[in-house]
């Protein structure tokens, strides 16, 4: 349920945010030769749940798939019948909290506030996203880890390659990426060898 070790295991999260159905597994495909494995699909994107299915399918055990901005304990049900093997959220909706920890569904609560912090902890998650993580000073994390010394966080909102080594400085377990995760020129243009030099160099700078 708590995903300390898949975190741990995969530092960089990919983010497919309204990435075009017919380049789901090209996209992929470059991301996991660049040496990435780790991937989120967001659930307000068009053909979210096709996508989870179409890489779970394609990648098999190869890759885990998780189903993100999990805001309603709706989206949570449909993304795990897709094949989501893990969830995201946003924030510390409740029901979804509750949801996932009464089903053992893998998730990463989105927090910012030692409030938040709380009520994940409240129902068992200790490795959180902190979104969006880009918008407060490096010494945040430091400050929030204070009070709640064990618990582990991913990086999500304004991680980009030239700051994305800051962040694992800071504390972060995990980072995630989106429209940073690929050049999107290059992406238009379905030059996927650019796009693995692209990725592979993100992950470079990580170890």
């Amino acid at each position: 349920m708590d995903m300390y070790a898949i975190t741990a295991e995969h530092p960089l999260l990919g983010i497919l945010r309204n990435v075009p159905l017919e380049k789901t597994i090209d996209y992929a495909d470059a991301a996991v030769r660049g040496g990435v494995a780790f991937f989120e699909v967001a659930l307000n994107s068009p053909h979210a749940l096709e996508q989870i299915t179409l890489l779970r399918k394609h990648f098999g055990d190869r890759c885990l798939v998780g189903g993100g901005t999990a805001i309603t304990t709706e989206r949570c049900r449909t993304a795990v019948d897709a094949g989501a093997q893990f969830l995201l959220t946003p924030g510390t909706p409740v029901d979804v909290l509750e949801y996932c920890a009464k089903n053992d569904i893998a998730l990463l609560p989105g927090v910012l506030t030692p409030t938040d912090v709380a009520v994940s902890l409240e129902y068992g998650f200790k490795t959180m996203k902190l979104f969006p993580a880009g918008s407060m000073p490096m010494s945040y994390l430091k400050d929030l880890k204070g009070p709640f010394d064990d618990t582990h966080y991913m990086a999500i909102g304004g991680v980009n390659p030239q700051n994305i080594r800051q962040f694992f400085d800071a504390g972060y377990l995990s980072v995630g990426l989106a429209s940073s995760l690929m050049p999107k020129d290059a992406v238009a243009a379905n030059d996927w060898e650019t796009c693995e030099a692209y990725v592979r160099d993100l992950v470079s700078r990580i170890g």
